[in-house]
């Protein structure tokens, strides 16, 4: 490498300075001149919601080294001896004599600059409602550092009492406890979709995730789209198909879509997608110019398929891969398998891979299960419940992805981090059931909760354990008049106690230990909801009854922890209200 290479590179967030930090140690000789249209540079966008909230109390920290250094122009001139340009856009790209055109934001001086290889880091922005009133003031979105400056001084100013998310994917629920948990705003969130994190997991853990939300005074609206916003001048309502409400701030979260409009002016590869095409390498149709981070289309792992996956973690990966390959290096960036974790205040959600919709939209004939089961072992003291779901394709039963709902601080997390690592291998559900992890009370049980997924994905398969869900549950207990079901509760008489004696016609204590003896009082021609606190004794006695010619069987999924985590409760007053 010709020891005067020049690097220019577009965009200073996260893949940009990963890039340009990692080149330099490779080639410290090289020139490398970043530019950027903010002089908010190289900070942690993932942590926006949580600086919104007060959990992170200045905007520096976000842009800060673990060791307190400030990551400014001064910063990366004087430690990395890399040359920052802000308030500087990039207007076009002049291939055939390498230059990049670029213009002062703050004067309109427009300038040249030559590179030996260009990086396009110039990342992804936010959809806007193109509805009546959607430039009224009060009205963010959370696309970058200096929008989110703006949104937490309007909200400690004072003056913000309400407030309307628009959108239940992951951005706006964080956003959504940001305002609600620390400053006490009234919040609510449309969705126009049927469940809250569409697409990512799937309605029963959306469902849970929506009941935590609920718990904490944040009202969500499903299946309603945004008509207009109102006020004078600033937002004041916000009007849906279903109704009407008062909002003094308003939070856009309606997804990105790839910022791609340098490179397709240059006239480099995009997909139909909207997104960059690069290799392997990270490198776009022109062999001279890199492009990564959230505006590229990169290789789904799990599917086989290009994607997009948005992400500040992905970036900087990439970008390491990218400055080395400038460098000369051959280092390559083979795909993702799509990976997602959010807080909702102190319970997390996390998925791995597909959901099952996602894997059926994708063309997999799949399915999936679902366990409850306690993060450590039973007899540990200190422990919590993880809720976790596998996707699978049926057949040889290759695992497509896994979701999971637990504490914050729970080991929901790592169950989660250990598929996803194996996922791009194609492992099968004979692969989780013999997964090793570390083993000690304090930490896990012997028979881990993930094994236990394992087991109960190859039992479905195999037609042995036949279930139902708690969103079916609730279904049908809403119809259990009709008389066609009845309710078997397989725990002992303390826990079906209370239920039997509420609803006599519905619900049966047969304890699964005393199943056998009591087979008799089984109902033969009716279907059979088999419900224990897990699903593990359900299961059991589904083998016994089938043993018993009694098939008509349906195990409840997680049990009663699962439909109460969902949010029914069969013993409130109005138990079909709560429903």
């Amino acid at each position: 490498m010709n020891r005067s290479q020049n690097v220019v590179i577009v965009g200073a967030v996260a893949l940009g300075p990963k890039a340009a930090c990692r080149f330099k140690r490779l080639a410290p000789q090289a020139k490398v001149t970043m530019i950027d249209q903010s002089d908010l540079i190289s900070y942690g966008g993932c942590g926006i919601p949580y600086f919104v909230s007060g959990d992170v109390s200045d905007a520096g920290q976000l842009r800060s080294t673990s060791f307190h250094m400030l990551r400014d122009d001064k910063f990366f001139k004087n430690a990395k001896d890399i040359h920052v340009l802000m308030h500087m856009r990039a207007v076009s790209i002049d291939r055939p004599r390498k230059q990049l055109h670029v213009q002062d934001i703050l004067n309109g001086e427009n300038h040249v600059l030559p590179y030996d290889q260009l990086v396009i880091a110039t990342g992804s922005r936010p959809r806007r409602l193109q509805v009546p009133g959607a430039d009224l003031k009060g009205i963010f979105t959370v696309s970058d550092l200096a929008g989110a400056v703006a949104i937490k001084n309007e909200v400690a100013g004072g003056s913000v009492d309400k407030a309307v998310i628009v959108g239940g994917g992951a951005i706006g629920l964080e956003m959504a406890e940001a305002l609600a948990d620390l400053w006490g705003i009234e919040t609510s969130v449309v969705e126009i979709a049927d469940q809250i994190l569409p697409g990512i997991v799937s309605p029963v853990m959306a469902r849970m995730g929506q009941h935590q939300m609920g718990k904490n005074g944040i009202a969500i609206y499903l299946k309603e789209k945004v008509q207009r916003f109102e006020g004078n001048g600033r937002v004041a309502r916000v009007v849906t198909d279903k109704r009407t409400l008062e909002a003094d701030l308003v939070i856009m979260a309606v997804g990105v879509a790839p910022n791609t409009d340098l490179a397709r002016d240059a006239g480099l590869k995009v997909s139909p997608r909207g997104a960059i095409v690069v290799n392997e390498r990270m490198q776009t149709s022109d062999p001279h110019i890199y492009a990564g981070g959230d505006c590229v289309e990169i290789m789904d792992l799990v599917t086989g398929k290009p994607a997009c996956f948005p992400s500040g973690s992905l970036a900087n990966r990439q970008g390491r891969v990218i400055g080395t390959n400038l460098a000369g290096g051959n280092a390559v960036f083979e795909g993702a398998v799509g990976t997602f974790v959010i807080k909702l205040f102190d319970l997390s959600i996390a998925s791995a891979g597909l959901s099952l919709e996602r894997a059926k939209s994708q063309g997999f004939d799949a399915l999936s299960v679902f366990v409850v089961q306690f993060d450590r072992a039973h007899f540990y003291p200190e422990k919590e419940l993880v809720y976790l779901e596998l996707v699978v394709e049926k057949g040889a039963g290759r695992v497509l992805g896994i979701q999971g709902l637990g504490g914050i601080t729970s080991g929901m997390f790592a169950r989660v981090s250990a598929v996803a690592a194996i996922l791009r291998h194609r492992p099968t559900t004979a692969d989780i059931s013999n997964l090793e992890l570390p083993y000690a009370p304090p930490f896990s049980s012997a028979m881990d909760v993930l094994n236990a997924l394992g087991n109960t994905a190859e039992n479905t398969l195999q037609g042995k354990n036949r279930v139902i869900d708690a969103d079916q549950f609730a279904e049908w207990w809403l119809n259990r008049d009709r008389g066609d079901i009845v309710f078997l509760d397989c725990r002992g008489w303390g826990n079906a106690e209370d239920f039997v004696k509420r609803y006599p016609e519905h619900w049966k204590s047969i304890p699964q230990d005393e199943l056998t003896d009591r087979m008799e009082e089984v109902p033969k021609d009716k279907k059979l909801v088999l419900i224990c606190n897990t699903g593990v004794r359900s299961y059991e006695a589904q083998i016994m009854l089938d043993q018993a010619a009694i098939h008509d069987t349906y195990n409840l999924q997680g049990g009663m922890a699962a439909v109460k985590q969902w949010g029914l409760d069969l013993l409130a007053p109005d138990p079909l209200d709560k429903a």
